[in-house]
């Protein structure tokens, strides 16, 4: 049995500033009055979350931020929050600390800037993603900050699309501009995209999918094609995870989504060592050492 790593997995860039920023601040908050607070879940991933939690890191809910007082220090974390949350915060004398992730952060400026300008915009993504709600409360705020009604549609995929244009409810005559969620699949907006070009040839078409999203796929994709089985890591509420594991089912004879090595069951393992070669990826919320620990139990695995 052989185990080979995809070219690109783990750790993004954003994911990456945002677990360095929480471990800073974490730092220097040690032993001072207040709490530290992110504001959500800081990444998709509930092993570094637990670890985090153990430190003294709290999650804090949009609906709690009440409780906070100016001794407090809240995260935002990497998916960003809307300007109004953001404020609420800050209104309370709690220190804000933001670790949005730059490409995030791009997107909502984005977004703000079009929905100032009275454009109606299309944003592909899943609608109880954060960065989704994010961006969108930064949509609205820059259309009411011009007395604008905010057209904004969130789709999931070509037929929901489809489906706003039967009800009449997009308005052709405004300047259309369709972006995504930094997360969202490839191949779907590539669909949507198509479909909105088909209906309005001049719409603005801004693919936003993170350059780290891209890369995973592609190298997902190469990686099927020379291993027999795929272990995907990451966590299991993690978008961008989930969508590795999807391609990695429908590309290899067989795949599993694992946390972490704890989660390689006996029959998992049976089933992995059946195979001459297996792939390993994991999603841009999973650190390295949860990695290692997975390829180290299998390689001790094929020697019981």
């Amino acid at each position: 049995m052989e185990i080979i790593r995809a070219r690109i997995l783990g750790f993004c860039s954003g994911v990456r500033r945002a677990v360095k920023t929480a471990d800073s601040v974490l730092r220097e908050h040690d032993g001072k009055a207040g709490s530290v607070y992110s504001l959500g879940p800081l990444i998709h991933n509930p092993l570094v979350l637990d670890s985090f939690e153990k430190r003294g890191l709290k999650v804090l809910s949009e609906k709690d931020c009440g409780v906070l007082c100016p001794d407090d220090t809240v995260i935002i974390r990497a998916h960003g929050v809307s300007p109004d949350v953001e404020g609420s915060i800050s209104f309370r004398g709690a220190s804000v600390v933001n670790a949005t992730c730059p490409l995030v952060t791009q997107s909502q400026k984005r977004v703000a800037d079009f929905a100032s300008k009275g454009c109606t915009i299309i944003f592909a993504g899943d609608p109880n993603h954060g960065e989704v709600i994010g961006i969108e409360g930064y949509a609205r705020a820059a259309s009411e900050a011009k007395n604008l009604s905010c057209s904004f549609f969130l789709v999931r995929d070509e037929k929901e699309l489809g489906r706003l244009f039967e009800s009449g409810a997009i308005n052709s005559d405004k300047k259309i501009v369709l972006l995504c969620q930094t997360t969202f699949s490839i191949p779907i907006f590539e669909k949507i995209a198509a479909f909105l070009k088909e209906k309005i040839p001049n719409a603005q078409i801004v693919n936003s999918i993170c350059p780290a999203t891209h890369e995973r796929q592609d190298a997902l994709e190469e990686l099927c094609s020379v291993v027999d089985a795929v272990v995907v890591i990451g966590g299991k509420n993690s978008a961008n995870t989930n969508r590795l594991f999807r391609a990695a089912e429908k590309s290899c004879k067989y795949a599993v989504l694992v946390e972490s090595a704890e989660e390689i069951t006996d029959d998992i393992a049976g089933a992995l060592l059946g195979f001459e070669k297996i792939g390993l990826t994991a999603g841009a919320s999973t650190p390295d050492d949860v990695i290692d620990g997975v390829e180290r139990f299998l390689n001790e695995k094929r020697y019981l």
